[in-house]
């Protein structure tokens, strides 16, 4: 086994990290990561159906969500802290996270915010820290290394969901983070499907590799069916993508991307486009419900590389298979 950085921190076998992905994660995909030897991560609304925007309500479905993934693993496992200017969400979520004795948090927030409480909170209580800025840039990683976060997540614009601001790819945004810190270990995101893009993050300086659509289509998650298939029939060429708050976003050809990206050409605002978007409902209807007439679906670039549905074991190995004895 190859010593690693990634894995030593977080305490799993291999370095790979499993998206948030907010409605398409729960207990049965994250325990299926973490029992395969990689770190699974509850993402907003794991396991959910519907939506609330209810503090109390939010938090105890987080709660019971973590509680049934301990039910199924006992290897650690992270959960999504979205860390935004109102910080209501976030402080109910992390008091939940610390009582409920969580290993590792993702802190996922938006560009031009200050983390630095939220970070001391989490060290304070000895939880493992992987810092994924919307937008990664070298004064964001510094500031991370200074403030002791574990793990710093370099994602390129390659990925799917919602998009960094800089359009700097994923294989251009890994080493220029590498050079830009001296200790903190990097996780390259975005548009790895195969084990030929892990071999190539490594190449570049990552020590880890975090992955979103390649575990879309595995058998675990909670995809529809329908969008399962598409998605390994569909390569890079088949995504729309169209500007929307913060920045872009990405689909696979559907009704509502199609208009998008006309109402896009035709000069809508972002502010006109988000709307139209829908948000989280919109993509919940594309992919947990599997209504490509009114839904979205988002996936990175890596899908050309998706080939077949596979259990969640089998895509870890195939990924890690450089680390396996």
């Amino acid at each position: 086994m190859r010593k690693n950085r990634i894995a030593e921190i977080l305490n799993i076998k291999y370095p790979i990290i499993q998206g948030p992905m907010a409605w398409l994660t729960d207990a049965k995909l994250v325990s299926a990561v973490s029992n395969a030897g990689g770190l699974g991560i509850l993402g907003p609304n794991a396991g959910q159906y519907n939506a609330t925007t209810s503090i109390i309500e939010t938090t105890e479905r987080m709660r019971n969500e973590i509680r049934k993934t301990k039910e199924l693993t006992d290897k650690p496992f992270g959960v999504v802290i979205l860390v935004d200017t109102d910080m209501s969400f976030t402080e109910a979520i992390l008091d939940m996270v610390i009582k409920e004795k969580v290993e590792a948090v993702l802190v996922n927030g938006l560009d031009n915010v200050d983390y630095t409480d939220t970070f001391k909170k989490l060290k304070d209580n000895n939880i493992k820290i992987i810092f994924r800025p919307l937008t990664p840039t070298i004064a964001n990683a510094r500031m991370a290394e200074a403030n002791g976060v574990d793990i710093y997540v370099a994602t390129g614009f390659d990925e799917g969901g919602t998009l960094p601001e800089n359009q700097i790819g994923t294989f251009s945004i890994v080493p220029l983070i590498v050079d830009s810190v001296k200790n903190i270990p990097i996780v390259a995101a975005g548009g790895i499907g195969d084990v030929r893009g892990v071999r190539a993050a490594f190449a570049l300086g990552a020590e880890g590799v975090f992955l979103g659509s390649r575990f879309l289509t595995t058998i675990e998650a909670r995809t529809a069916p329908n969008i399962k298939e598409l998605i390994v029939k569909s390569t890079a060429e088949d995504l729309d993508i169209f500007r929307t708050l913060p920045y872009f976003y990405r689909s696979i050809h559907t009704k509502l991307s199609t208009e998008l990206v006309e109402m896009d050409k035709k000069g809508a605002t972002r502010e006109e486009l988000a709307m139209k978007q829908g948000g989280g409902r919109n993509m919940k209807l594309g992919m947990l419900d599997g209504d490509t007439e009114n839904g979205y679906i988002s996936v990175g670039l890596g899908i050309s590389s998706i080939k077949e549905i596979l259990s969640v074991e089998d895509t870890i190995k195939e990924l890690m298979q450089d680390f396996i004895d």
